[in-house]
């Protein structure tokens, strides 16, 4: 893996959490606008908004860099809409760097061919 797709990877990985859980304080903010005269969606909405783009340019960038068949990459998009998506995708992403970088250790002692 080069330097330039694993950068846009650890991007990616790196806005999806945050994302997630502005997603989630958005909701729980809806609610409570509705129920009590509390009313913090114009601020949620914004915050999760500027992360929401964050992550969708994020997105396109790994999977420019990665080459992504389509199912990967709409799996990864899924993930964004989805309120807790984002806690899945910085896992599956943290797992696929770190087998990266375990791969290309192995091919640098020469212990796997590829």
């Amino acid at each position: 893996m080069d330097i330039k797709t694993a950068t846009a990877l650890r991007r990616l990985r790196l806005v999806s959490a945050p994302e997630a859980v502005s997603f989630l304080l958005l909701l729980v903010c809806s609610v409570l606008k509705r129920t009590t005269d509390f009313n913090a969606v114009p601020v949620m909405g914004m915050v999760h908004g500027v992360l929401f783009i964050l992550y969708v340019i994020f997105w396109a960038d790994a999977w420019n860099h990665t080459k992504w068949d389509k199912k990967t990459a709409g799996f990864y998009f899924l993930l964004s809409v989805l309120p807790t998506g984002g806690f899945f995708a910085e896992r599956r992403l943290k797992r696929a760097a770190e087998d990266a970088v375990i791969a290309s250790r192995a091919r640098q002692e020469g212990i796997v061919n590829a």
